[in-house]
């Protein structure tokens, strides 16, 4: 973390722009796949099958969508975060604020607060420590270096992480085939897996027919297979394209090459969840009916404390009951790993947002040293709220975690989604019942599965913004330029903002009543700290102080430029476009193989 300017945006929020493809491969897998996809597609493995596979799988093809598509439109806008595209899209502030606000609540409701659930669920169940012990401690290692080093810091441990989930992740996937004898003993066995104490007058606790099945019946099972190829591909859609956690990773190649090699990368480890998750659950439901698939909500609440079900309880009780000493402590480290990699990226990317498009439109002449300051407070404020929501998610969904997720992304992401695409490549554009309670909600919520109301939310915003842009004028030149699949090649404009520390609007009259920030970072802006018109950091000031800027790279020098300097040569945000024609051919052959492998494990396990 020592190698980027951890004072600036670029050093801070984007690492330098200087990351090559395997570390940006490695940090979108792990920013991806965090203890929440353990948890989760473990205990969904053991409910009811192989079928949440499919979002991974549909992972590897947005993947591949954001690099060859979506990428080349942001690097040719030179933005930094994603509610700051639409703003230079559409103009004005609105939508720029109001989708800041949505993702800051789609990463408390369905990432925070879910992957430090799951990860402190292992830890409570391998340590039996108390859940929110669990979780405090567990921040206070993950804040430490997210808060001092910046996306870089974050993309590096990413990277090791990485190294040690797979390590770990097929180790035990190794150990259960063993135990259980293959995969044509899990076929027949996983239907046999049943609770000793189901009554036999429910559903509740059986194993699905369907269990091997990707493709679902459409009307009556729990994902149906055209909710899973067009309602489940709009909020993935969103996710791996539109997503400041994930295109945050992207912006921080060295160039478009590295870029879609990072993805590329991503996309042929996403191939892995299933074998290495989604089975190891079902396996576990196996070895383990009595506890991972209980049914009576007595019984349910006794063996991990939620009546909802105890499925996702499948993976942290294979590790424990299966390994011996030695892998339940690198067990333990994978589930560390995951947990602190998808964290850390969240905690970075929402203080991006937060500091770069909802702080910097209240001060619009905020300096760049005051940014890093509020980026790194806005993780410890973000820590607060997410603990709160923690109960809320141990309550919901059946005990399924992962289910729960992508339901809340199917109601809160397609519209976004929607909106995203038709920007990008239109020019013209200006919680379900406890088994056997009765369900009370309106019909549209209780009939209309939730991958059919993403297609409705789609075909609804999809429909209102193209009837909208054609009753209303065309967008200006300005508002299009570099900022659409058709137009980022264009010339550059007379003037480009080389590094986006001031609100840009598209609207000449705002810029001359709010010149752009303060560029220089050396001057410390004054009475932040102690009251001093000097330099922070003085013999006057705390000593702690100083410790705290120095760990985040904020220390100051004896020597300081006039007030109100910019710099000479400000270097840019933004990766090059250009790619040389042997790498680009080499990408592309990936490209097509990745594609191929992926059409082949979907047709294969319909």
């Amino acid at each position: 973390m020592w190698k980027t300017k951890r004072s600036t945006v670029k050093g801070y929020f984007l690492a330098g722009g200087k990351m090559v493809w395997w570390p940006v491969g490695a940090s979108l897998f792990a920013s991806n796949v965090g203890s929440g996809h353990f948890i989760g597609l473990a205990g969904s493995g053991a409910a009811s099958g192989i079928a949440a596979t499919a979002y991974e799988w549909n992972g590897m093809f947005c993947v591949l969508v954001l690099a060859w598509l979506f990428l080349p439109i942001y690097l040719a806008a030179g933005v930094t975060t994603m509610p700051e595209y639409l703003q230079k899209r559409f103009g004005g502030k609105r939508i720029q604020i109001f989708l800041a606000i949505l993702y800051l609540f789609i990463y408390i409701f369905t990432k925070i607060s879910v992957d430090m659930y799951a990860g402190a669920l292992f830890i409570q169940q391998a340590l039996r420590w108390d859940l929110y012990v669990a979780v405090i401690g567990l921040l206070a290692i993950t804040a430490v270096y997210t808060v001092a080093g910046g996306l870089a810091a974050v993309i590096y441990t990413d990277t090791l992480q990485t190294v040690i989930m797979l390590a770990g992740a097929l180790t035990l996937m190794g150990f259960s085939f063993v135990k259980i004898g293959g995969l044509e003993s899990l076929q027949a066995k996983y239907f046999k897996a049943i609770a000793s104490s189901h009554k036999g007058n429910s559903s509740c606790g059986l194993p699905r027919e369907d269990a091997f099945h990707i493709f679902r019946d459409p009307i009556t099972s729990d994902l149906p297979w055209p909710g899973v190829l067009v309602g489940m591909t709009i909020p993935s859609l969103w996710y791996w394209c539109t997503d400041q956690v994930i295109v945050q990773r992207s912006l921080a190649a060295k160039n478009l090459s590295h870029a879609k090699g990072g993805s590329l990368l991503a996309s042929y480890l996403k191939i892995l969840p299933l074998f290495m998750m989604v089975m190891p659950g079902m396996i576990s439901r196996v070895l383990f009916p009595d506890l991972v698939a209980c049914a009576d909500p007595e019984i349910c609440r006794q063996i991990c404390g939620n009546p909802s079900g105890c499925s996702d309880i499948a993976y942290p009780k294979l590790v424990i009951e299966l390994l011996p000493l030695g892998l339940r402590g690198l067990m333990m480290s994978v589930m560390i790993s995951a947990l602190m990699s998808s964290l850390t990226s969240i905690f970075n990317s929402s203080s991006t947002i937060f500091t770069m498009d909802l702080w910097r439109h209240f001060r619009p002449r905020s300096s760049e040293w005051e940014l890093m300051i509020v980026g790194r407070v806005f993780v410890l404020l973000l820590v607060v709220v997410s603990i709160l929501w923690i109960p809320l998610v141990q309550a919901s969904q059946g005990g399924q975690l992962f289910i729960y997720i992508q339901t809340i992304s199917s109601y809160l992401q397609p519209p976004v989604a929607m909106v995203f695409i038709l920007g990008c490549f239109w020019k013209r554009t200006n919680e379900k019942p406890q088994c056997g309670e009765p369900d009370r909600r309106p019909s549209v919520v209780r009939y209309v599965h939730y991958l059919y109301f993403s297609m409705i939310l789609s075909v609804i915003t999809t429909v209102t913004v193209v009837v909208v842009s054609l009753l209303t004028e065309p967008p200006s030149e300005e508002m299009i330029h570099h900022l659409t699949w058709f137009t980022r090649w264009d010339r550059p404009a007379k003037k480009d903002s080389a590094i986006n520390t001031s609100p840009d609007t598209g609207s000449d009259v705002y810029k001359s009543e709010h010149p752009p920030a303060q560029l220089d970072i050396s001057v410390v802006p004054e009475n932040i700290f102690n009251g001093n018109t000097g330099v922070a950091g003085t013999q006057k000031g705390s000593k702690l102080m100083r410790v705290f800027l120095w760990l985040c790279g904020m220390e100051r020098k004896d020597e300081h430029p006039p007030e109100n300097t910019i710099p000479a040569s400000p270097e840019h945000t933004v990766a090059s476009l250009e790619e040389q024609p042997l790498v680009k051919h080499i990408l592309n052959v990936n490209l097509l193989l990745c594609l191929c492998a992926g059409i082949f494990l979907w047709g294969y396990f319909a």
